[in-house]
């Protein structure tokens, strides 16, 4: 099985290609990713002499380069994590998301039609849905984006489902709720606070840090991956949820405590604008059609993952002196943190 991954080299993608290796040692994995800031080659540096792991550095919106890495390598499948993902940035700069999240896809598709791919998975996300108050969304839920980023994944979302009902091109769309773990770019809520926790900055947190999310283990959205990829029927969309709903507040102060750092490191800053109140998700089809819920509780997760970047310092470093330093300069400095 040959299985093209996009954006292999970012948060999620790198955890999925890292269980994927060890888990299905007989596929062949093709890493495509185009190394913007987020991107990072050292998620993914212990693999580089694997035989069966091979990264292109290319950009999914290039439709000629794309075309001969298809027909160079005939990928059986394709796994799109390629996207532009940060909800501030999408504010501020809306049209990279819509060049990446939407028109990436239709080139990714156009292709995997051409070439005959068996199996195509967009990585969506629960921000489609918008926000809810009370009860969870299901797949059946109407989608209600606030933001650029989540219009631009909701939009993709529409053209995948577009191309199995017109073509019949076996696609699934999986949609996750807030991961978290190891390799998470520090511009995310959890790898944020550790960062600047560890480094005694300020901490920003927006409105009065009330909104909920549900947080999801990144292997645990790994594993639910893989088995959508086995069982999951074409046409079909699934919610992957962690079931571990916190307030933002509360997840800083969680990890503030674990790092045996004041409280007084929370800054609360202007909300920004379109900002979900809540987002909750209904996992029973994935749990009744696939056989998967989750196994790591988030007072498990949040250990594993501040244990891992207190053991990857150097990480945070390289990180630190990329893009990750110019643009919170830039970004924090509209919310009055001149420290950043």
């Amino acid at each position: 099985m040959k299985v093209l991954v996009t954006g292999g080299c970012g948060f999620i993608g790198s955890n999925y290609i890292r269980y994927i290796i060890k888990k299905r040692p007989k596929y062949k994995i093709f890493n495509i990713d185009k190394l913007t800031y987020a991107g990072n080659l050292e998620n993914l540096k212990d693999l580089k002499n694997k035989k069966n792991y091979k990264f292109i550095r290319a950009d999914i919106t290039n439709a000629r380069i794309m075309g001969q890495i298809f027909k160079k390598f005939m990928p059986d499948a394709v796994i799109n994590f390629a996207a532009e993902t940060h909800v501030d940035r999408s504010i501020l700069s809306p049209s990279s998301f819509i060049k990446t999240n939407f028109l990436g896809v239709g080139i990714l598709l156009n292709l995997s039609l051409k070439f005959s791919v068996q199996r195509f998975i967009q990585i969506s996300t629960d921000e489609v849905y918008g926000s809810i108050l009370n009860g969870k969304f299901t797949e059946e839920s109407p989608i209600s984006p606030s933001s650029p980023y989540s219009a631009s994944k909701a939009a993709a979302d529409h053209l995948v489902l577009s191309y199995y009902k017109t073509y019949k091109l076996p696609v699934l769309i999986t949609r996750s709720s807030n991961n978290y773990g190891p390799y998470q770019f520090p511009e995310k809520l959890i790898p944020l606070v550790i960062h600047n926790a560890l480094n005694n900055k300020k901490i920003p947190v927006y409105g009065d840090g009330r909104n909920v999310r549900d947080w999801l283990y990144v292997e645990d959205n790994c594993r639910a991956i893989d088995l959508i990829f086995q069982k999951g029927r074409s046409g079909e969309i699934y919610n992957i949820g962690g079931e571990q709903e916190l307030t933002n507040i509360d997840v800083v102060k969680m990890i503030l405590k674990t790092l045996k750092r004041d409280f007084s490191l929370i800054c609360f800053v202007k909300d920004r604008p379109g900002h979900d109140r809540r987002y909750a998700l209904s996992i029973n089809k994935i749990k009744k059609e696939i056989g998967w819920s989750p196994s790591v509780t988030f007072s498990q997760g949040i250990k594993k993952t501040i244990n891992w970047y207190l053991r990857n310092k150097v990480w945070f470093q390289h990180v630190e002196k990329g893009t990750y330093r110019k643009f919170y300069k830039k970004y924090y400095s509209k919310l009055g943190l001149k420290q950043f």
